[in-house]
């Protein structure tokens, strides 16, 4: 008998601590979404645009504006490798003047070591992706 009540102890415990787990998490999301802070799930975030990121860098040159833009196709496009293809419509976006020669400005940064040639193709087209080296130049020397 007395392992009956002890275990109708123990489950009640639980059920009492359940509900106040519970009544915290509703406190909490109630909180966060009365918030006046923006909340990705309400949509209010605004995306960094490659133009406003562009002004964050040092950039005077076109090889080294080639690298920036490598840098925020990876880091905040997420495509891995990418292509001329990809570098013009970046360009394009940012309402920047393509290189004359945009294969130029990849082979510059290949011979600096800061862009490496992709393992495989990328739409049947050669694709490269950015070393840690050029990746480590854009963060910290680059920066304005």
């Amino acid at each position: 008998m007395e392992n009956n009540d002890f275990e109708h102890k123990i489950l009640a415990r639980m059920d009492k601590f359940e509900q106040r787990i519970e009544k915290r998490i509703e406190k909490l999301e109630k909180n966060q979404l009365s918030s006046n802070e923006p909340t990705i799930s309400q949509g209010n975030i605004k995306k960094l645009s490659i133009k406003e990121f562009l002004m964050t860098k040092k950039v005077d040159d076109d090889v080294k504006r080639t690298l920036v833009i490598a840098y925020f196709i990876e880091h905040m496009e997420n495509i891995m490798p990418f292509n001329t293809d990809d570098l013009k419509k970046a360009f394009r976006l940012a309402k920047i003047p393509l290189p004359l020669n945009i294969n130029d400005k990849i082979n510059m940064n290949i011979r600096g070591g800061r862009i490496m040639e992709a393992e495989e193709k990328k739409d049947s087209k050669k694709a490269w992706e950015l070393t840690a080296t050029g990746e480590n130049i854009v963060e910290t020397e680059l920066t304005k």
